[in-house]
């Protein structure tokens, strides 16, 4: 049986691409499930300098496959069932918030519930002008569940987040870009080829050093800015140990600035 989700490198070994493809309408279902935790086991793993998720067919994600992942659980009032799944759930989208190399994610079309959290797991949101946004939980009694109302919190504050959540409502590319929630918004037929070109450029770069950022504003979310300021020179120090940043200097000092090659070591 294929996989709902591969992993490609092609012809960039840096950077894995991760694609969604689980026909017609990419639904998360108990398949999607062990698929996106394979993915995201073999990502801790292989530890590529960057990642790039993406989807095919029209749209990212319809949502949830109700019937299959959370119709057995509801129907026998199973809060144990539920409890767990949910937890899982969390677990999968802090992995992806915490890989240590840069992520971008390119929305096209629907991109609803499962989808949309994954993506605000992500470093950044490219989108295509058309793409539109949905955690749709509460039309069947439920609230997101893999972080991604945190996350959306975070990116645009908690008042637009329970609007988000509350209403079930969709939002378009141009409204959640304007709040913060999607980082770049580009024409439909450039999207592939700008997400792509960003996850490369990121993958290409002083990936270290990325990871270091990501390190420091987890801490923030985590334990406040006292607490991010405090471990800053720590998280920052160690940089100076890397050959990427020996080698930039060089670089720099010897050609000037923006040539630099990075190894991500």
């Amino acid at each position: 049986m294929t996989s709902p989700i591969r992993i490609e490198t092609g012809s960039d070994p840096e950077l894995a691409v991760v694609t969604i493809n689980h026909p017609p309408l990419n639904l998360y279902d108990r398949e999607m499930h062990a698929a996106l935790a394979e993915t995201v086991t073999a990502l801790e793993r292989d530890r590529p300098r960057g990642a790039l998720f993406r989807a095919e067919g029209k749209v990212v994600s319809g949502g949830v496959d109700v019937r299959d992942s959370f119709l057995p659980i509801a129907q026998n009032g199973d809060v144990d069932a539920g409890t767990a799944y949910f937890a899982e759930l969390v677990e999968l989208g802090e992995r992806v918030h915490r890989l240590p190399f840069p992520t971008v994610f390119a929305a096209h079309g629907l991109t609803l519930t499962w989808a949309f959290e994954l993506a605000l797991a992500c470093d950044l949101i490219v989108a295509g002008e058309s793409a539109s946004f949905g955690l749709i939980e509460a039309t069947v009694g439920l609230t997101p569940a893999m972080g991604g109302t945190q996350r959306l919190a975070q990116r645009c504050g908690q008042g637009r987040a329970k609007y988000f959540v509350m209403t079930a409502g969709r939002f378009g590319a141009a409204e959640m870009e304007r709040w913060g929630a999607v980082d770049r918004m580009v024409p439909d037929d450039e999207l592939d080829g700008t997400a792509r070109e960003l996850a490369r450029s990121l993958a290409a770069g002083p990936t270290v050093a990325h990871a270091a950022t990501k390190e420091i504003l987890a801490t923030l979310a985590a334990d406040g800015l006292d607490t991010a300021n405090a471990r800053t020179g720590e998280i920052a120090g160690k940089l100076f140990g890397t050959e990427d940043l020996r080698g930039a200097m060089d670089s720099f000092v010897e050609r000037g600035h923006g040539k630099a090659t990075f190894r991500g070591a």
